[in-house]
């Protein structure tokens, strides 16, 4: 639906509203009315539906490794968050009070981006982190030899990852040829939720950076 679609929707549940008080309909029987039939106008969400092909075919792949994976391997879960940005905040945080919402200035110092790699461990629940500077292949590449490396000699690893391009490139083609135990499983397109690492990158973001003040890229 496009703006001006949802604004005109608006404005008719004001106007319906206006209509029900001059019909002496009380402001609570609209709020009512509306309850009853799950009508919200004053909320709208954003969806974004994937055009891959294979989506069933990938999805049932991912959702079998978290439900059932192989025996004596290790599913990881990796990605980027890239450009977090080191803010230092103008003014101070203003702290929780009864009958008052914690407060944040709206001006900032930025003192550059980084980029966060993380690989959730689906089996421990741990994660390995590293920041980097870019999130090119070459990034990404050096990351996978991470993981590698704080794993068990000869196991078996199985790599959850989103198709961004930097995932698919010679480089990494030629990383896992040169380690066979390590497969990579890509999310279908517009489908990074299926990847259980969003969810840690969404907990940092609400109780770390977006609440963070930052004086220095190094502090990130």
């Amino acid at each position: 639906m496009d703006p001006e679609t949802q604004a005109a929707g608006r404005l008719d549940a004001v106007e319906h509203a206006q209509a029900g008080a001059q019909l002496e309909i009380s402001h609570m029987m609209v709020a009512r009315v509306w309850a009853k039939h799950g009508l919200e106008p004053h909320r709208f969400d954003r969806h974004l539906a994937t055009n891959d092909p294979d989506f069933e075919k990938k999805a049932a792949d991912i959702i079998g490794l978290y439900l059932n994976p192989p025996a004596h391997a290790a599913v990881f879960c990796v990605d980027e968050k890239t450009a977090i940005q080191a803010l230092d905040r103008k003014d101070p945080v203003l702290p929780l009070s009864p009958g008052r919402a914690e407060r944040h200035g709206f001006a900032y110092f930025r003192h550059g981006t980084l980029s966060l790699f993380a690989a959730f461990n689906t089996r421990t629940g741990k994660v390995l982190g590293k920041t980097a500077a870019r999130h090119t292949s070459a990034e990404f590449v050096t990351f996978l030899a991470d993981i590698v490396v704080n794993q068990p000699r000869g196991m078996e690893m199985h790599v959850i990852a989103d198709n961004l391009s930097a995932h698919e490139t010679a480089q990494v083609t030629e990383f896992l040829e040169r380690h066979p135990s390590v497969h990579l499983h890509f999310t279908p397109t517009y489908s990074s939720w299926l990847n259980q690492v969003e969810r840690w990158f969404g907990k940092i973001e609400r109780d770390v950076i977006a609440r963070g003040q930052v004086s220095a890229r190094e502090s990130l």
